[in-house]
């Protein structure tokens, strides 16, 4: 609602005051004249010429433009404090879309939450214009609130969603880039929009998950930390030196330019089960999230190609048969 409209409604308002101002100055009249008719005896020109200069024409004229002056300046008053109040919004609305800048609070959330700031302010703003012009503020406020009644019911499942993206972008459980695993689906998120998430699977697919339920739902987020653990398992045939395994495996994983060389996250090679056919080793070492892949499939090659310099051996399921003799 902008202030011609603002105008319009306190117009109304006005003319409908000056209309009940002077409806009640003309059924004083009609009175007296109905007196005067009642009575025709009483009817001349001196006794119709005395009603109407008897009665008070000067009050009229008074109550009138006292009514006038007193709503010329209340709508002076209007305008005034619509445009201050602009004008004060503005400011208001630039000094914390500076400070959002300066503390880097996400773009998407930022533009959200000045826009809903602003639109309350101007509501504020318009409430107290019409106040000020002395028209009754409950009616509107009942509108607004009704309307807002059936737009939320109309719109409950958007608004779950809009409230989804809202928490994402305030919470940060992942943020764009990460690989998150939720819902049953997986991938990298490439955009948080204010309905939607978007995730871009490792075949390329693109996914939109709706922001209401994955702001409630268990998320995995495998880039939530600084390094990715990445694990191989290994199989090496029953006799074969474990020690000497695990000093090329983890040359290997030492080898890889991509593994994170930190003594805080050690690689470690153990023995994790004795199986049928192999002794299985269960190897570990650490890198960035986003070079999972590269490290997992680099590593694996090197050990393949490596191991078996060294005199050991990738064995395979076989059975023995043994045959009695007739």
């Amino acid at each position: 609602m902008n202030l011609s409209n603002i105008l319009l409604l306190a117009q109304i308002d006005h003319d409908t005051t000056v209309f009940n101002k002077a409806k009640g100055v003309t059924d004083s009249l009609s009175q007296s004249v109905d007196s005067l008719l009642a009575n025709p005896e009483n009817l001349s020109v001196d006794n119709i010429s005395q009603t109407v200069t008897s009665f008070d024409w000067g009050n009229m004229l008074t109550s009138l433009s006292n009514h006038a002056i007193s709503f010329g300046l209340r709508l002076m008053a209007a305008i005034l404090v619509f445009y201050v109040g602009k004008f004060i919004i503005n400011k208001v609305h630039k000094l914390v879309q500076k400070v959002m800048d300066n503390k880097k609070v996400d773009v998407s959330l930022s533009s959200f939450l000045l826009s809903f700031m602003r639109i309350g302010l101007l509501f504020l703003l318009v409430i107290t214009v019409i106040a000020i012009l002395g028209i009754e503020t409950s009616s509107f406020i009942a509108v607004f609130a009704s309307a807002g009644v059936a737009v939320g019911l109309a719109l409950s499942g958007t608004l779950q969603n809009f409230a989804g993206g809202v928490l994402i972008l305030l919470l940060k459980p992942f943020k764009v880039g990460d690989y998150i695993v939720t819902e049953g689906q997986e991938g990298t998120v490439t955009d948080i929009q204010i309905f939607n998430t978007v995730i871009l699977t490792p075949n390329n697919e693109r996914i939109l998950m709706p922001n209401g339920g994955l702001s409630t739902s268990t998320i995995t987020n495998y880039s939530g930390e600084k390094y990715r653990r990445v694990e191989w398992r290994i199989g090496i045939s029953y006799g074969d030196d474990v020690a000497k395994a695990r000093e090329v495996i983890l040359g290997v994983i030492a080898a890889e330019p991509k593994a994170v060389k930190d003594a805080a996250y050690p690689n470690t090679v153990s023995l994790e089960s004795l199986d049928d056919s192999a002794v299985t080793l269960v190897c570990r070492g650490w890198c960035l999230p986003n070079d999972y892949w590269d490290v997992f499939f680099n590593v694996n090659e090197d050990i393949y190609n490596e191991v078996p310099k060294h005199g050991l051996s990738f064995p395979f399921p076989q059975m023995d048969i043994h045959m009695d003799k007739a």
